[in-house]
């Protein structure tokens, strides 16, 4: 792969990959980071899928605007936490705090102390919720793990074991209690059959509001950059 400049206003920065098994040339705007890859069969002419992209590069300028930008943290940004905005401020002592609208930082450390404070909270918050779920099913769980997974919200081994991202802790409650529940349930069905979205809903009530926001929206929690 390597990285091309289509001209405009702005300029584009577009990914080419070559592929072997592409039958034609596409674009792609990934909704995790705005990338702009466009895939090319081997054989097709470089210049050509370049004017492919430039016919495009108004598409791509709608995607990228839908998108939004990527967010930076530092004192003044603002960054949702449990689904509520809240601008980053400096805080006048050594601890975070979590207020209203606003997030109060020790100012000489705030990226790297809200991103560990944001792990905990949602740490917390999931440790709690699948102690709950877990106890209505029946069935222990081994370990919680967090990880900034980009292709899954979270996911259980055939050993109990839960990961999740701690991302989850941006979206609204009922988005991460949902993951929570979605994962305890696989400790009964290692599956996504029909049982499987029985005992979520079990466990947790209609779940499809929170996965269509999920499926919807949840790529915009990966804008925030510590």
């Amino acid at each position: 792969m390597s990285e091309r400049r289509i001209p405009g206003a702005p300029a584009l920065a577009v990914t080419l990959r070559r592929s072997g098994r592409a039958r034609r040339i596409s674009l792609r705007v990934s909704q995790l980071d705005g990338r702009v890859t466009l895939t090319v069969p081997n054989g097709v002419p470089e210049a050509e899928a370049l004017a492919f992209a430039r016919d495009k590069a108004e598409w791509i300028q709608t995607h990228l605007a839908r998108r939004g930008g990527d967010v930076d943290i530092a004192p003044g940004s603002e960054l949702p936490v449990e689904g509520t905005m809240r601008r980053i401020a400096p805080a006048p002592g050594r601890r975070i705090v979590l207020e209203r609208d606003q997030i109060l930082v020790p100012e000489a450390t705030a990226p790297a102390r809200l991103h560990a404070w944001l792990k905990t909270l949602a740490r917390d918050r999931l440790v709690a919720a699948c102690d709950d779920y877990a106890a209505q099913l029946g069935r222990g769980y081994t370990r919680i793990t967090l990880r900034d997974t980009r292709s899954r919200w979270g996911s259980c081994t055939s050993d109990g074991a839960l990961m999740f991202s701690w991302r989850l802790i941006l979206a609204a409650p009922e988005v991460l209690t949902y993951v929570a529940a979605h994962e305890v349930a696989h400790l009964a069905e290692m599956n996504h059959s029909p049982a499987f979205w029985r005992t979520v809903e079990r466990l947790y009530g209609d779940y499809r509001p929170p996965r269509a926001w999920l499926r919807s929206e949840g790529s915009g929690l990966h804008r925030y950059r510590f």
